[in-house]
């Protein structure tokens, strides 16, 4: 019997009934934070590995969301016009009566803001030798809120004529 003949066929025998590892990969991640792609799992003390399966494909991403999309369930509740209507009527007239008294509250803050911009205490006085002052920061400083609170009130109505913009 010819011995060194019967490598080959003995090797490829061999080759072939190896099992396929390219199915799956792992992703692996240092102590350090680095990461690294390979067949075989690290043995590095503290890696984390995790298995990648490269044999069937990835899910694709999730669609987004549209209302478009995504038509109505024959099972989903139904309103008729009338009563639609009858409650954007009073969706309106919450609002306005929002907007008609946020715009009261604009007017009394702006009242304030002037009133506290007219006034000057005495705390807020600088006495210098030709004469008395007035100290800037001490006067801002009090009246500040009185201005966030006109700026409050001038965000709240933009934001309820929006809401009346959008209504049908």
């Amino acid at each position: 019997m010819n011995v060194p003949g019967l490598y080959f066929p003995i090797a490829l025998l061999f080759l072939a009934a190896q099992p396929a590892q390219a199915d799956v990969m792992y992703q692996c991640v240092d102590q350090d934070g680095h990461k690294s792609f390979s067949n075989i799992k690290s043995s590095e003390k503290g890696a984390r590995c995790t298995a990648m399966d490269l044999g069937t494909p990835a899910p694709p991403p999730p669609a987004a969301k549209s209302s478009a999309k995504t038509p109505t369930p024959s099972t989903f509740p139904k309103v008729d016009d009338n009563a639609q209507k009858a409650r954007d009527n009073d969706r309106r007239r919450i609002l306005e009566s929002e907007m008609a008294a946020e715009q009261k509250n604009l007017e009394q803050a702006k009242k304030d803001l002037a009133e506290q911009e007219a006034t000057v205490l005495p705390s807020e006085r600088m006495q210098f030798k030709g004469g008395a002052g007035i100290s800037g920061g001490k006067v801002e400083e009090r009246i500040q809120p009185y201005r966030d609170k006109v700026a409050l009130h001038e965000r709240n109505i933009e934001a309820i004529q929006k809401e009346i913009s959008n209504l049908r």
